[in-house]
This record gives C-alpha cells, sequence and structure tokens, in this order.
C-alpha cells in the first residue's frame, strides 16, 4: 500500500468528517472492537466532538483547545488519520492528547504505527514532553500499537462505559517523549 501523510487544513475538514462518519460504521461491528465509547447503531460523529475539531484546528499551537490533525492518503482517498489536541488542564501543557483511526481496508499494514510516529514527532520539534491516550479496554489491537510505540499503561478506569449492554473501561497510556527544547515555557 502506497500511502502520503499530511496535515489537514481546515477547509476540508468536511472531507474529514465524511471518511470519519464512515469509519464509525465499524464501531464494534463485524468483529471489531468498539473503539469510540459510543453505541454500535450510533451513525455520526457527535456535534460537540465536530466542534472541537473545527475549533482546535483553528487555535494557534500552545494555546488552550489547540488541536492539529494529519491524514493518510492512498491517491485521494483518506484512509487513516491522528491528531494531537492539547489537554484541557492549563498546567499541563507539556502534554497533549492522542486520538487515531485507521480505515477498515488499511489496517494491518503498517499505517498505524506510521501516523503514530508523525504526530510523536510533531509534538517533540513542538517541545512536548508527552503524549496521552485513553483507549477503550476492550480494544487489544490498539493496545498493542500503542505498547509497540512504546506507550506505557499508566491507569485503568473499569466500568466507565454502558455501551449496548457490555462493561467497559478507559486505559490511560503515555509515552515520554526524547528531551527537546522546552519551547512551551512551562516549569
Amino acid at each position: 500500500m502506497t500511502f502520503t501523510i499530511r496535515p489537514l487544513q481546515p477547509e476540508e475538514l468536511a472531507r474529514f468528517f465524511h471518511y470519519l462518519n464512515d469509519h464509525l460504521l465499524d464501531n464494534g461491528r463485524d468483529g471489531a472492537p468498539l473503539f469510540q465509547p459510543m453505541s454500535r447503531t450510533s451513525t455520526g460523529f457527535p456535534p460537540e466532538k465536530v466542534n472541537g475539531f473545527s475549533t482546535g484546528l483553528q487555535a494557534t499551537f500552545g494555546q488552550q483547545g489547540w488541536r492539529r490533525l494529519w491524514v493518510a492518503l492512498e491517491g485521494d482517498e483518506i484512509i487513516g488519520h491522528i491528531d494531537l489536541r492539547s489537554r484541557p488542564e492549563p498546567a499541563a501543557r507539556h502534554r497533549c492528547l492522542l486520538g487515531m483511526g485507521v480505515h477498515r481496508n488499511a489496517r494491518r499494514g503498517g499505517l498505524g504505527t506510521t501516523l503514530v510516529a508523525t504526530a510523536a514527532e510533531w509534538a517533540r520539534e513542538q517541545g512536548l514532553e508527552w503524549v496521552d491516550l485513553e483507549v477503550l479496554s476492550g480494544n487489544a489491537p490498539a493496545r498493542a500499537l500503542y505498547r509497540k510505540m512504546g506507550f506505557v499503561q499508566t491507569g485503568e478506569i473499569a466500568d466507565l462505559f454502558r455501551i449496548d449492554g457490555e462493561r467497559l473501561g478507559y486505559v490511560f497510556m503515555s509515552l515520554q517523549l526524547p528531551a527537546g527544547a522546552d519551547r512551551m515555557g512551562v516549569y
């Protein structure tokens, strides 16, 4: 599979949400694990999360609420994405949160590894020290990918969600980035 990874521009968000809504059709269906804490019957990305992408991409890096998003393209088709965003706590500016997804037709080909490496390198270049994530406890493939990329489990909240009669927790994982210049001015 040949693909390119590039930042998504704010004017391309409609295209991204079209891809994302298609991607969400796999959430907990046909043997795939739940990867979003949403019912298997949900058909679209929640409006408040759409708004988070829209406003976050317009925010300057370092500003509360910033977000950066990369897409993987095979030709013109989005086949995966990864985003980094500020943590909500002002005193945690040296950290960021990661979210990602890989389209059903592009899984198990190394795309997830490349997406994580791309985002981690960008974060390091910005002077961030940690990348954090939350992953549903039942999503073994994602947890394995993150462990392979150097993330360590830092905690878990069992039975956080009740989705379609299933009890699921969140596993918290973090990646400490190699030391770099502190460009965030946080001490």
